[in-house]
């Protein structure tokens, strides 16, 4: 069955000194490739519902183990380095939103510090309450939208048609939905969270949520992930998906395409498209339509109404003085202008270097 193996065969491959050069040749080019074509620093924005479970999906995969996760304030920042094929060092920064409310200012922060060009952002909903799923997930969306389009404004012709360009890469297998789709300038993953509650709710709640979140990722070229930390394969996942965003590996984090609602969805870029989510072509859907839908469907706690509340600040209310307090607070609000003032001045040089 196999032919035996002689000297002449040896000679027509080159000597095994002549290979074992060639193999390391081969090896520092590849290295070289790495070297001038894989981003030395990548950042990720994780974002969305309170006590979804963002930071425990954060200090998971870079394995610090904490019996109790305290509650994110305001806006955490961890970073990880990883050694390349090429001893390269690749650096991933890790930023974490503690609250949607009054998140504008602190938005801009991980945006304008280091760009648009490696971010990815992670919008994790709490799909153990339905009914505030739209709000949170319609706040993330636009606060993401709305900063990247004001950095945009002051962005370089090159970097905007390159940021196009690589978010129609994303969606190129659903041609037929391109002209329809408001594609935001970077990866995002919409990330169910308890999926372990969510999976005991009723069939039907469980198809408008689903198709909820299928429309919005699809329409702004995302993927959609559903996890929980009880659920270990889930929750490796997740951990993979991290890892591909921030130092591209695995290749393939996502190892099936689920779209049952019965199921926890799992959908890669660009593999979806309005006719599987049930769309016709008539109906193509916008951000408003899709909240309104769901609306109809499982009724969602309304933002307008929290938006129009007047807002009473305890800090300035003369019943509730507390000097040590109020004066700590003055320091971080000092402490976070500056930050602003920093971050702003650093976002007008680069634009004038570009």
């Amino acid at each position: 069955m196999f032919e035996k193996g002689n000297e002449n065969s040896l000679s027509a491959m080159g000597s095994i000194q002549e290979i074992a050069g060639r193999l390391a040749e081969e090896q520092q080019r590849l290295r070289q490739l790495e070297a001038t074509t894989s981003p030395k620093e990548r950042t990720l924005f994780v974002l969305g519902s309170k006590c979804v479970g963002k930071s425990m999906a954060i200090n998971k995969f870079f394995d610090r183990e904490e019996q109790t996760t305290r509650p994110t304030l305001a806006l955490e920042y961890s970073y990880g380095r990883r050694m390349g094929s090429g001893r390269t060092s690749h650096v991933l920064n890790v930023w974490e939103l503690g609250s949607l409310d009054n998140a504008e200012q602190l938005l801009e922060v991980p945006m304008r510090t280091h760009g648009l060009q490696q971010l990815s952002a992670f919008i994790m909903v709490d799909l153990s309450q339905p009914e505030r799923v739209w709000a949170d997930l319609e706040c993330a969306y636009k606060g993401l939208r709305d900063t990247a389009q004001r950095i945009l404004q002051v962005a370089t012709p090159q970097l905007r048609e390159d940021l196009e360009r690589r978010a129609l890469e994303r969606v190129k297998h659903v041609n037929q939905d391109a002209s329809s789709l408001e594609l935001l300038p970077f990866p995002v993953v919409i990330v169910g969270g308890k999926y372990d509650i969510f999976m005991d709710f009723e069939p039907a709640l469980k198809k408008h949520i689903c198709r909820c979140l299928r429309s919005m990722a699809h329409l702004v070229g995302g993927a959609v992930l559903f996890y929980s930390q009880k659920l270990p394969k889930l929750a490796k996942v997740l951990r993979d998906t991290i890892s591909h965003l921030g130092f591209g590996s695995p290749t393939n984090p996502f190892r099936a395409h689920v779209t049952d609602y019965n199921e926890a969805l799992s959908i890669w870029f660009g593999t979806d498209s309005w006719s599987q989510i049930g769309i016709g072509e008539a109906s193509f859907l916008s951000v408003e339509r899709i909240g309104a839908t769901l609306s109809v469907e499982v009724p969602q706690l309304q933002l307008e109404k929290q938006k129009h509340q007047v807002r009473l600040d305890p800090a300035k209310d003369a019943g509730f003085k507390e000097s040590l307090i109020d004066e700590m607070r003055s320091q971080k609000d000092d402490e976070l202008a500056g930050i602003m003032r920093d971050v702003l001045l650093r976002g007008k040089f680069e634009s004038v270097q570009g």
